[in-house]
């Protein structure tokens, strides 16, 4: 047991009260200089004191940033991205731990393997596929048997299919349902095999019940994973509609010949981060129970 002393104490709260101000500084400064006008904001060093500009500032960067459309196209983003990891992971940790089949464990190990190729190393060849015609079989047997001329196109370019289906496997997921459950009394396998229990119906009224905190966890973490993404949403859209937030936020960042608009971009980067912030608070409970806990 540590003892309490004063000076433990100080230090704790020394460290404690410099990580917030190390943390929150950047945000307090990204919300005075949200409520400044451009002049005021230019200046060197910018006066540290809270401006009558907010609201002005945020409906011009709304307007400016289309933002109402890259906030959606990032939330929907975001959400087909969480649902897909939790549920490719879920079902992969569920054959892996329940199933006894041939090369399981090299499934496993290929799977966990994968946590060293980070997006940024395959981001090429899974362009490339995400650009790949895939009516160019029907083009081709149309054209071979008739003398229709037939050129159809569909990939995965500029569409929310594209933004999302090449990042919903997750080799940390999979580890973390392994993890849990294989902590799982196996006199509940066996219970629900003598009540003639399938193998799904086992999953969806005893594993995934059991495993809501875990999965409440994962939501936070899988949505701001999600929600964050600049370099794929970066290269696979090229439709103005289709641009992320994250994105259209750099847009806004003034450029060397640019009028030094901060005061804008910095209210951008508000109206931005709203959404992740907004689902960590709504989930802070779940999310540290699911972190610290184990629920059996």
């Amino acid at each position: 047991m540590v003892e309490r002393t004063p000076i433990l104490d100080f230090l704790t709260y020394f460290f404690l009260i410099l990580g917030v101000v190390i943390v929150g500084f950047p945000v307090l400064y990204t919300i005075i200089a949200a409520t400044l006008p451009l002049e005021d904001v230019s200046k060197v060093p910018m006066p540290f004191m809270f401006g009558d500009q907010f609201l002005v500032n945020i409906k011009a960067a709304w307007e400016k940033g289309n933002l109402g459309t890259q906030i959606l196209n990032s939330f929907i983003m975001a959400t087909g991205i969480t649902i897909g990891k939790i549920t490719v992971s879920l079902l992969g940790a569920f054959s892996i731990v329940y199933f006894d089949y041939k090369f399981r464990v090299i499934a496993f190990i290929s799977v966990f393997c994968t946590l060293m190729l980070p997006v940024e190393v395959r981001i090429l060849p899974t362009y490339e596929m995400a650009a790949v015609n895939f009516l160019e079989p029907v083009n081709y047997l149309v054209n071979l048997f008739s003398n229709v001329e037939l050129e159809l196109e569909w990939n995965l370019l500029d569409s929310y299919t594209g933004l999302i289906l090449p990042l919903i496997a997750s080799a940390t997921c999979t580890f973390l349902f392994r993890q849990f459950f294989l902590t799982v009394p196996e006199e509940l396998c066996e219970a629900a095999k003598m009540d003639g229990a399938s193998p799904m119906t086992f999953l969806r009224k005893i594993l995934i019940p059991l495993s809501k905190t875990n999965i409440a966890a994962l939501v936070v973490i899988e949505f701001v994973y999600g929600y964050n993404q600049y370099l794929w949403p970066l290269l696979i859209t090229t439709n103005p509609k289709m641009i992320t937030a994250v994105i259209g936020l750099q847009n806004l960042i003034p450029q060397a010949d640019d009028i030094p608009e901060w005061n804008i971009a910095l209210a951008a980067a508000l109206l931005v981060m709203l959404p992740p912030i907004l689902v960590v608070l709504f989930m802070q409970r779940w999310f540290i129970k699911g972190l610290v806990d184990a629920e059996k």
